[in-house]
């Protein structure tokens, strides 16, 4: 097939070329003439752009406590509408399961029902000493990286030692750590000073989880990892000063780098007191305004690495059960929309353009978790996984147009440019001008490669 006529958009620049697929490959770029009964792609007008990598998806996600109504096909379809075709989901090691038994669970989920391609990150919950050898099983295995948290005791929670322990271990066997970054503590003492003055509605959500037990969270991981000697990664950043915390690190020397989320760079404390509080139950929560606006202008100097989804699938019925923010899931669904919020409120207002885009939202996210430059490119030999995007088209953003079970959408209203128009996946069309053509069971596990310091490095701008 031979794709003309775009503007094909990598994190390095943008060019008019051709490019044509052979199997599930690009197999060229450039000034091309198609072959005799080739298939001819117009994409005069669209943007080319590689398949977004979103390195932080929750589909089918099981807390333990909650459970998300979407499966494998639904949370990769949505993706495959919102031009993203590789997700990087988590298997979660419960306790007293092994990694190979989570891995496996993880896998048959996905098989059969996926229509993008995936990777996986490792939640550690359960690896007392002694045990730490078990991590080299993670990199035989493909994971491309392990996560821990600093918050939700007892199920998920790790104290100062474990964090110490294993970022060193994972980082010596060639993996990158993941941290969601919340002081525990601060959050408890909060939560239970508003249940003692009786503000646990979901309008209070945010009082619960305040900036600081972040910001100290960061802190703290950053001195750790230094002192393991260990990458990090930093999620779902919501303060401009976590962010900038991880900036100095790396400045240090550090393999250090943040993530944020479009709903931290669009979204902000206010929603809570609108008609819809429950859309927006997340950890973190929304934050200020002031935080917002700090967050894009670091984003606009370099200093954030990539932009994830957090993307979780929740039921609107599952959002509004109790009126509370104690006994509600926490988690926005995010994987179709990114890419039209992006352009619009991104690069559309001048806060960045389409390479920074695709570094963000693509070769970043590939480069940090081991599966740069099968995806997260445009290039020969790359897998064949393209989005065609049209900027022109506007639309409004509502949960009825929308591949989600949760029966909302945060933006809800939101009146955007462009729309998808093609997206491909290892060479096979699985969305074209609003149809899913694709097959369940089409995405594959792509097993990441072992952490790589070098090319790590090289998503700093």
């Amino acid at each position: 097939m031979l794709i003309r006529n775009g503007t094909l958009v990598t994190a390095g620049g943008m060019i008019r070329a051709d490019l044509r697929v052979e199997g599930e490959r690009i197999a060229a770029i450039g000034d091309l003439l198609p072959y005799p009964g080739e298939p001819v792609v117009d994409a005069g007008g669209c943007m080319v752009l590689p398949g977004l990598v979103d390195p932080h998806v929750h589909i089918a996600l099981d807390t333990g406590i909650y459970h998300t109504d979407d499966d494998w096909f639904i949370g990769t379809q949505a993706a495959a509408f919102g031009g993203v075709t590789t997700v990087v989901d988590f298997a979660t090691q419960f306790r007293g399961q092994t990694f190979e038994e989570a891995l496996a669970s993880r896998l048959e989920e996905a098989g059969g029902k996926a229509v993008v391609d995936y990777a996986l990150h490792m939640m550690v919950t359960d690896l007392p000493p002694g045990k730490e050898g078990e991590l080299g099983k993670l990199v035989a295995q493909g994971a491309a990286g392990i996560k821990l948290y600093t918050t939700y005791r007892p199920n998920y929670y790790a104290d100062d030692a474990t964090l110490l322990r294993l970022m060193r271990t994972a980082g010596a066997m060639g993996l990158i750590t993941l941290v969601h970054c919340e002081n525990d503590a601060i959050v408890t003492e909060a939560t239970e000073r508003l249940k003692v003055e009786g503000q646990t509605s979901l309008r209070e959500h945010g009082r619960s989880r305040p900036p600081i037990a972040e910001i100290e969270a960061v802190h703290r991981v950053l001195f750790l990892a230094a002192e393991a000697r260990a990458p990090v990664y930093i999620v779902h950043c919501s303060t401009a000063r976590a962010v900038d915390l991880v900036h100095e690190a790396a400045q240090r020397g550090q393999l250090a780098f943040a993530e944020t989320c479009p709903q931290y760079l669009l979204l902000d404390e206010t929603a809570y007191g609108g008609p819809h509080p429950e859309w927006y139950i997340l950890q973190p929560p929304l934050r200020p305004a002031a935080e917002r606006a700090g967050l894009w202008e670091r984003l606009h100097r370099g200093w954030i690495a990539t932009i994830g989804t957090d993307h979780c699938d929740y039921a609107l019925r599952q959002k509004t059960a109790t009126g509370s923010f104690l006994t509600t899931p926490g988690g926005l669904p995010g994987l179709e929309t990114m890419l039209p919020l992006l352009h619009t409120f991104g690069i559309l207002e001048g806060r960045m353009g389409w390479p920074d885009l695709v570094r963000l939202c693509a070769t970043n996210p590939a480069k940090l978790f081991g599966l740069y430059p099968r995806k997260g490119t445009l290039q020969p030999g790359s897998d064949a996984d393209l989005v065609l995007y049209d900027p022109e088209p506007e639309e409004i953003l509502t949960a009825s147009r929308l591949h989600y079970v949760a029966g909302y959408t945060p933006y809800e209203g939101w009146r955007v440019r462009g729309r998808v128009r093609m997206v491909m996946v290892r060479g096979q069309i699985v969305v074209e001008d609003g149809v899913f053509r694709g097959t369940p069971g089409w995405g594959r596990f792509v097993p990441a490669e072992a952490f790589s310091p070098q090319m790590a490095r090289s998503v700093w701008v």
